[in-house]
């Protein structure tokens, strides 16, 4: 009878194209997301059945949680064993930083190291992609180009990568979230997207050129959605702009926000900034690209 311990990071998208509109209902996107050294912890001992256990009150433990999801799916795919979760939530929810997709896929994973008969990675994927579109990302180790709804994964370069791990990053979200139905469903009325070669051409210019830092590649459609209606990100982000020169930008469907920070560079007038906008209630969270 074993225990397994995950590590579920958080994940920021630098760069977010959303391109249109697929027949399915779903969108699609041309991105680059990154996971944290800052997350959850998920921890899962053998059971019957699977079930949820979690300090944080607003976190639902019931089948509408991505972690029972998964371990229903896990046993549906052919997978040995269940489990009783513990999650340490340290993500907010309604973020844009992948919580729920991250959770389940540290579900499928421990579920894994229990199992007698484990199913192997590429039983995974498959998985994770029926979870939802940001799960699969979280069975690689590193950033990753993500295309189609999210399930078309290419892996940087380590040369690539090199520019981004280990940079210092300054994560924070506002008291409130946004429902991720509610800003693609923006989207989808206005038609706001970024068109596909364009989306392409961008992205192909940073990863051509060497000396290009991270700070080139931040860029995210989505805030054409969430900002008409959520002027409290945008009028934060100008001000972390013209005080601090930082580039900073929302991750995901927000309403979290990062800007990379310099080495050096002191952490709490930018948090007295922050706060100072958005009030005690504010997540402010100093991490590290993973």
């Amino acid at each position: 009878m074993g225990i397994a311990s995950e590590f579920a990071p958080a994940k920021i998208n630098l760069f977010l194209a959303i391109t249109g509109r697929r027949p399915d209902g779903f969108h699609n996107l041309v991105s680059v997301a990154a996971p944290l050294e800052w997350g959850d912890r998920l921890r899962a001992s053998p059971a019957e059945a699977p079930s949820l256990e979690c300090r944080d009150a607003a976190v639902p433990t019931g089948d509408e949680n991505l972690v029972i999801r998964a371990a229903r799916a896990y046993t549906a795919a052919g997978g040995q064993g269940s489990a009783h979760f513990v999650l340490k939530k340290e993500i907010p929810m309604g973020a844009g930083l992948g919580g729920g997709s991250s959770d389940a896929v540290a579900a499928l994973v421990a579920l894994e190291r229990l199992s007698p008969r484990p199913l192997g990675p590429a039983a995974l994927r498959p998985i994770a992609a029926a979870l939802g579109s940001d799960c699969p990302l979280f069975l690689e180790s590193g950033p990753v180009i993500m295309r189609g709804r999210g399930e078309r994964l290419e892996p940087l370069s380590s040369e690539i990568a090199r520019r981004l791990r280990g940079r210092r990053l300054l994560v924070f979200k506002p008291g409130f979230g946004i429902s991720t139905p509610w800003a693609y469903g923006r989207l989808a009325a206005t038609k706001d997207y970024v068109p596909e070669p364009e989306a392409e051409a961008r992205l192909a210019a940073w990863i051509g050129d060497p000396v290009a830092p991270a700070e080139a590649l931040v860029f995210n459609s989505m805030e054409r959605a969430a900002f008409p209606k959520y002027v409290a990100l945008e009028s934060l982000l100008l001000r972390l702009q013209d005080e601090f020169g930082l580039r900073p930008r929302m991750s995901g469907s927000g309403s979290a926000c990062f800007a990379f920070l310099a080495e050096g560079i002191p952490v709490d007038p930018i948090r007295t900034a922050i706060l100072d906008s958005w009030g005690s209630g504010a997540l402010v969270q100093e991490t590290r690209i993973f």
